[in-house]
């Protein structure tokens, strides 16, 4: 279910760099469509006709070494723009004859202080003041010019941190532009879209839609569709597309694991129900989940519960249906990015890809994916174009585990009402105040100790409630949101009296890294 139709495009060589993706969507804000591939993707490839540009990322590998990653070189033989970001500068620097060394005493990790040398389109309105601060992750550096290139900006530490041979477009920047720690990063790709390799805005999300409910349509044809349906961003667009496609051949399979927000399962059920007239079937499994993970502490352990219960109670159900062909899946763009290997071993991947609940293809199933090129906030745009309601579209990600992960330690009913309790009042409470749309991810935790409190004079021993709130651009690094005191007092003071079992509530103020978004 690729985007087959897309003809201009802008391709991005992945070297293993965790924020990767990050370039991939710089270069979709702009409205031009963008692909990762790896080395071994970017071999296979035959045809250059529509790729208009060449990016090659950041990445873990040195090419001080024998044996470092590198690209076919008739690539630059057919005379399409590149630009290297850190590695992918190394690696052009050491391909036309210049020399890198490994800097242990000078490596250059975190901000820097840019200083512009000559002009270039590439740095067209970048420095708006002559020294800029960006983004450093390098051990190794550019020393020696290649033969053909000149040097359009340096950092105390690395000379050669912006280069460009013009007469065979080809540029290099030692920072990394993608990341929001890089002051006015998007004009290094803004310039090197427009102004070098002079494409054009084409890439359009919400123009999709309807593009890929005739592939749906084309690939299904009469066959019946099996669906998970956990009420998220990705799954709701994904049910919708298929029902738009095929009507009543699509059949949602909803399992109540007892570990969502308070009404969140009921309430969703009845608007895809009722409001998209979806075939849904509801399955009540709380009570056997609540059972499973008696007395399960280590959170490793609950996540493996919880995937393989689910796995089961849907393989069960949809044995039920003998006519369905098609297993429908919420797979983003990011999940096969980050499943696929740079090199082409095992030991290279980021992590093992995880399809909605870790559904098996045992199943004997085929897979639909309508949703696998594109980033979360584009299924989002997707979304607005199918109908789907704010409430659902805009919703902070949610953890597969649930509440399970949130709640640190042993796993109680008491401590599953305590916890909804109060992180219904504090959702509520961001959406009144706005705030809601703010932030990538909030949520509240129960901590596994109980704290001496006074409430009416009489002494009280109870839970310890987290609130957790984070910006981020991917949930890839975060950030913890600043608050108005005045609001944490209100939300601590609504929790304390208006949730029995908790007398005590603290605000989480870690970043990721060196934190985790989640608890567990």
């Amino acid at each position: 279910m690729g985007l087959q139709n897309q003809k201009e495009k802008i391709i991005i060589i992945d070297f293993g760099s965790q924020v990767t993706k990050l370039i991939a969507r710089r270069i979709r804000d702009f409205g031009v469509f963008s692909e990762i591939l790896t080395i071994n993707d970017l071999y296979k490839v035959k045809d250059y006709t529509d790729i208009k540009g060449i990016i090659l990322s950041g990445g873990p590998s040195t090419v001080t070494k024998k044996k470092y990653l590198s690209i076919p070189k008739e690539i630059f033989q057919k005379k399409i723009p590149i630009l290297g970001i850190c590695y992918g500068l190394q690696l052009i620097a050491k391909l036309f004859g210049g020399s890198i060394k490994s800097l242990r005493k000078k490596r250059e990790f975190g901000r820097a202080i840019l200083n512009k040398k000559s002009e270039s389109l590439l740095i067209k309105n970048f420095f708006k003041v002559k020294n800029k601060s960006v983004w450093m992750s390098h051990q190794d550096a550019v020393t020696k010019l290649p033969k053909g290139f000149k040097i359009i900006a340096s950092t105390k530490d690395s000379k050669l941190t912006i280069i460009e041979n013009t007469k065979i477009k080809i540029y290099g920047v030692q920072f990394h532009p993608e990341v929001t720690h890089t002051e006015n990063g998007n004009e290094i790709f803004k310039n090197f879209l427009f102004l070098v390799c002079k494409i054009k805005k084409k890439w359009q999300v919400s123009s999709e839609t309807n593009r890929l409910i005739n592939q749906i349509r084309k690939t299904v044809k009469r066959d019946k569709v099996i669906c998970a349906l956990s009420g998220g961003v990705d799954s709701s667009v994904v049910a919708l597309l298929i029902n738009k496609a095929i009507k009543k051949n699509l059949v949602c399979i909803m399992v109540d694991t007892g570990l969502m927000r308070k009404n969140e399962f009921k309430d969703s059920y009845k608007i895809f129900k009722k409001k998209y007239k979806l075939n849904v079937k509801l399955i009540n499994a709380s009570k056997l989940y609540l059972k499973k993970l008696k007395n399960i502490n280590n959170p490793e352990k609950k996540r493996k519960i919880i995937g393989n219960l689910f796995i089961k109670i849907f393989e069960k159900e949809s044995k039920k249906y003998k006519s369905i062909k098609y297993l429908a899946q919420g797979t983003l763009y990011p999940d096969i990015i980050e499943s696929r290997s740079v090199t082409g071993s095992q030991s290279s991947k980021i992590k093992s890809h995880h399809n909605v609940g870790g559904l098996p293809r045992r199943m004997n199933l085929k897979l639909i994916e309508p949703l696998k090129e594109f980033f979360k906030d584009e299924v989002r745009v997707l979304g607005k174009s199918l109908g789907l309601i704010d409430s659902i579209r805009n919703k902070h990600p949610f953890p597969g585990p649930g509440l399970a992960i949130r709640i640190v330690g042993n796993i109680t009913s008491e401590k599953i009402k305590i916890l909804q309790e109060a992180d219904h009042i504090y959702i509520n409470e961001l959406i009144k105040h706005k705030l809601y749309n703010k932030i990538w991810q909030a949520y509240a935790g129960l901590l596994p100790m109980k704290t001496v409190g006074v409430m009416g004079d009489s002494r009280t021993y109870e839970y310890t409630c987290l609130l957790r709130a984070v910006v981020s651009e991917d949930g890839m690094t975060a950030d913890y949101f600043t608050f108005p005191k005045d609001f944490l007092d209100k939300i601590s003071n609504k929790i304390v009296n208006g949730v029995p079992g908790i007398n005590r509530v603290v605000y989480d103020i870690t970043s990721k890294p060196p934190s985790t978004i989640e608890l567990e």
